[in-house]
């Protein structure tokens, strides 16, 4: 499949066969049983067969199937790891590539938008894309004063395809749930159409990485490049090279996984604190490893594209997300309980014990408790298996919580970057990062007037 499929009837089938695909290996699967193979060999080889098919048809068909295919690949980390292996492989493609439009329909695109002498524009401008995602495709070209830049341009009907497979996704959510324990996937899908609209919006999106660009210009461990021109379904930004997180995650050595992981915390944290903004598209298809950190050559930067998705936060991440966490790892249960309720976590008719709140969220902010933490995927399927346990007490106490949609956003990307993290396998000093950049984390000194009163009080 090479073009966009855009009428909805073609891609509505396509999506619609998937349920009936899960029901025809759930057959087969039985029959595989009666003739005497293991439930476990047997479930083995179906998740495989269901993996090809989900994400074979996700990345024909782009669209809103495949970005949420890719939301879903940074959770590839708490699959057991049984499971995990047969998705791996078809998870990552989907951070990576997809399907390529015709010449033809890219150079309809740009002369549309660009104007019928848009080669002009350009000293080169490479044909074969160099990444193809959910709604664009990226093209490697020389701007017409020599910068090397990357052309960003939207398919025909990229609109219509989003909001049209999220709403077929969401009729048979429950089907997918399996494939990420522990993860209630409609609120994903709605969460993910409801910012449709503003990733389609080039205009808003050159806005968000300009901030960022020049916010970054002069830092030493980000790298975010710059916009050069945009316009309706086309943006035009600065090329960088550098080695793509997923090949990291595949292949890298432990050194560059720790830089990585650690860069990526950084950045997770800062942003919202510099830029009023925060990156709402943390797969590793869009982060780069860039040689000359701070340390020279042999160090490394991370680049950061795809501005498409963002929060906007103008106070930086809430302090109560600061303040509930230090006092969670200080075991103040009764004003953790507080914090939470009055924030909207714990709704005012659900009475639940302030020590059992506690014990559910400790083991989930243990990165934070040492100088440095290891994220492995053995630690994220553990976080997943208590939560997802119907017999444990913490799957009975979450059903219980609530999470406020001013905060789904943030949810959604903190967990994708432990995600992130456990690929990578990285040890991060996380804590560094949180008490320089997460607002309410670190308790507000104490004037010195106020500490003398107290003390002659005392």
């Amino acid at each position: 499949m090479s073009d966009l499929p855009r009428k909805a009837v073609t891609r509505t089938a396509k999506l619609a066969a998937l349920p009936l695909g899960f029901a025809g290996r759930a057959t087969w699967g039985l029959g595989k049983r009666i003739v005497g193979e293991s439930a476990e060999i047997v479930g083995r080889e179906l998740q495989q067969r269901t993996a090809e098919q989900l994400f074979k048809v996700l990345g024909e068909l782009k669209g809103g199937a495949m970005k949420f295919g890719q939301a879903l690949s940074v959770f590839e980390s708490a699959l057991p790891e049984e499971v995990a292996g047969p998705y791996r492989a078809a998870l990552t493609k989907l951070q990576e590539a997809a399907p390529p439009m015709p010449t033809r329909t890219v150079h309809t695109v740009l002369r549309e938008r660009l104007g019928a002498d848009w080669q002009d524009l350009f000293v080169e401008f490479e044909e074969k894309p160099s990444a193809a995602a959910s709604i664009g495709q990226v093209h490697r070209a020389v701007w017409h004063d020599g910068r090397r830049v990357a052309v960003k341009v939207q398919y025909p009907g990229a609109g219509e395809a989003l909001l049209s497979d999220l709403t077929q996704l969401s009729r048979f959510a429950r089907l997918l749930g399996p494939l990420i324990p522990g993860m209630d996937i409609k609120p994903l899908i709605a969460e993910l159409r409801d910012r449709v609209s503003e990733e389609l919006d080039y205009g808003l999106e050159a806005q968000a990485q300009q901030a960022h660009a020049d916010e970054f210009a002069d830092d030493p461990d980000v790298v975010v490049p710059g916009v050069v021109h945009q316009c309706d379904q086309i943006l035009v930004t600065e090329w960088i090279d550098g080695t793509p997180l997923s090949e990291v995650i595949a292949d890298g050595t432990q050194e560059r996984r720790d830089r990585a992981g650690q860069l990526l915390a950084r950045f997770l944290f800062s942003g919202p604190a510099r830029t009023g903004l925060l990156h709402a598209d943390p797969h590793p298809g869009n982060f780069r490893l860039l040689p000359g950190g701070p340390a020279g050559k042999d160090d490394w930067r991370l680049g950061v594209l795809d501005f498409g998705t963002v929060d906007r936060l103008p106070g930086g991440l809430p302090a109560t997300i600061g303040a509930s966490l230090r006092m969670t790892l200080d075991g103040e249960a009764e004003a953790v309980y507080d914090l939470l309720r009055t924030e909207g976590f714990v709704k005012e008719s659900i009475k639940l014990d302030p020590d059992a709140v506690l014990d559910y969220l400790e083991p989930i902010i243990e990165p934070a408790q040492a100088d440095e933490f290891t994220f492995t995927r053995g630690w994220m399927r553990g976080q997943a298996a208590r939560i997802a346990d119907p017999r444990s007490p913490a799957h009975q106490l979450g059903r219980q919580l609530n999470l406020p949609p001013s905060y789904l956003l943030i949810h959604r990307v903190t967990l994708s970057t432990i995600g992130v993290l456990c690929q990578l396998g990285a040890t991060v000093r996380l804590r560094e990062e949180l008490e320089e950049w997460l607002p309410g984390f670190v308790p507000e000194e104490t004037e010195p007037d106020e500490a003398e009163e107290s003390a002659a009080e005392a």
